[in-house]
């Protein structure tokens, strides 16, 4: 569980509360379910109209990353190429089969995979780069919803907010209707917003950040295979793949 972003969140909402009530303001002032169903589900909307099926239900399957996100240890990683290029070296990469069968890691199973069919060296790195950089790619595109919803969320607040005065302006005989029009109005504001600020977009970076992390362990898991298809001693590759603890 990600407590920072658990204490981010919290502090964020707790922070509007307090602004808010300060100024003699009252919560249940801020929730109009007309404006929520206006931002919310046309923000939902237009991004369900820009992005594939797929995708977006890949980006929905990843949200669970901001507050469970997957760990990528480095220094275990280390660890275990340093360990496959030991069994390598003394019993040939055929040691490493039972490995890869045991292995979760759809990435680190085909690496090792090609180790053991004997893949060339030029072969070998173009298929784990290019695996790196699509599986990138079909993440960071997810990511990229969730930055177009914190896009779209502020105009819809806006069209909210027209919506909300043409409703006040249609009714101002009526001062009930009249205050629920203009509230409709500013409460949508905020809604777009906020929405867009506190969750969209933070959920877009963080989901980016963790992306980053994953693309960069890989690419040590590529270096590490790479260099035990080159039958390279064990400690040179420690020491090569070190550089890499100064990115976590």
């Amino acid at each position: 569980m990600d407590k920072l972003s658990i204490a981010g969140l919290v502090i964020a909402i707790l922070a509007i509360y307090v602004g808010f009530s300060v100024e003699g303001g009252t919560v249940s002032a801020l929730f109009e379910l007309p404006a929520f169903l206006i931002v919310f589900g046309g923000t939902l909307g237009a991004v369900m109209l820009q992005s594939s099926t797929k995708q977006f239900f890949h980006a929905m399957s990843l949200l669970k990353w901001v507050f469970t996100p997957p760990v990528y240890d480095i220094d275990q990683g280390i660890k275990n190429i340093i360990s496959w290029a030991e069994k390598a070296r003394e019993s040939g990469y055929l040691a490493l089969e039972n490995i890869a069968l045991d292995e979760r890691d759809s990435y680190i199973y085909k690496g090792l995979n090609l180790l053991v069919d004997g893949a060339e060296i030029e072969n070998f790195r173009v298929s784990l780069e290019l695996d790196l950089e699509l599986y990138r790619e079909h993440n960071l595109r997810s990511a990229h919803v969730f930055e177009s919803m914190g896009g779209y969320s502020p105009t819809i607040g806006i069209l909210g907010a027209v919506l909300g005065l043409i409703q006040a302006l249609g009714n101002l005989s009526d001062p009930d209707l009249l205050g629920q029009g203009i509230a409709t109005a500013f409460v949508a504001t905020i809604y777009g917003v906020g929405f867009a600020n506190l969750i969209y977009l933070p959920i877009a970076n963080k989901m980016k950040d963790i992306i980053h992390q994953q693309t960069l362990y890989r690419e040590m898991i590529a270096e590490g295979l790479i260099a035990i298809a080159h039958a390279e001693n064990p400690h040179a590759i420690e020491n090569k793949l070190s550089a890499f603890r100064l990115q976590q």
